[in-house]
């Protein structure tokens, strides 16, 4: 089974789709391989430094680290001592606040991460709000089993991959010190309490 990914992001760009790949989960597992062919074609209003492209708008505060592929969109805001790398794509006015670090994923655009937070290997949609200290885990560190397995619409979608962390819809709200699993898939305008996990059973 598959699905696709318009129905829990609007306006995902059709590059990264093009480009990337088609199912969502395979997605960030090529990031660092395709961001490289589209930074020579961004266009006029980024700037290129280390394979990151940085929009003229953005604001990136002192002591930011950004390791390349990446790009990083108009009037975005990176705060003091976030950690971007292995491939980091961020949309139009997405905020990452001081401390957190985004590895290999998407954030589409006004999405917020407050302080604090990790992000790996994900999708996040529009809109999105990640209070402090909310996290996405992309690994399974105590299975004997790593791959990552999808739950969704009550059947098992086997990915063949062992890094993914979620897929996060448009309108999401994740409470302060909240756990994503491995494998989740939050549908738009899902909330997340805080201190909250989200463990989809997949054996």
């Amino acid at each position: 089974m598959s699905f696709l990914i318009s129905g829990f992001i609007d306006d995902f760009p059709p590059a990264l789709i093009g480009k990337i790949g088609l199912a969502p989960w395979l997605i960030p597992t090529h990031l660092a391989d395709g961001l490289p062919k589209i930074i020579p074609h961004i266009g006029k209003d980024y700037v290129v430094h280390n394979n990151v492209a940085i929009h003229k708008t953005a604001n990136i505060e002192q002591g930011a680290i950004l390791k390349g592929p990446g790009v990083i969109g108009p009037h975005c805001f990176i705060g003091a001592n976030a950690y971007l790398r292995a491939g980091v794509y961020l949309a139009n006015s997405v905020v990452i606040g001081p401390g957190c670090e985004v590895k290999t994923s998407i954030i589409l655009s006004y999405t917020h991460l407050a302080h604090f937070n990790f992000i790996g290997d994900s999708i996040i949609g529009n809109h999105v709000n990640f209070e402090a200290g909310a996290i996405i885990c992309n690994h399974w560190n105590e299975k004997e089993d790593k791959q990552i397995r999808l739950l969704y619409s009550e059947k098992m979608i086997e990915t063949g991959i062992q890094k993914f962390g979620a897929l996060v819809g448009d309108g999401s709200k994740i409470g302060a010190n909240a756990v994503l699993s491995p494998g989740t898939i939050l549908e738009k305008n899902a909330v997340v309490k805080r201190l909250e996990l989200i463990e989809q059973k997949t054996g």
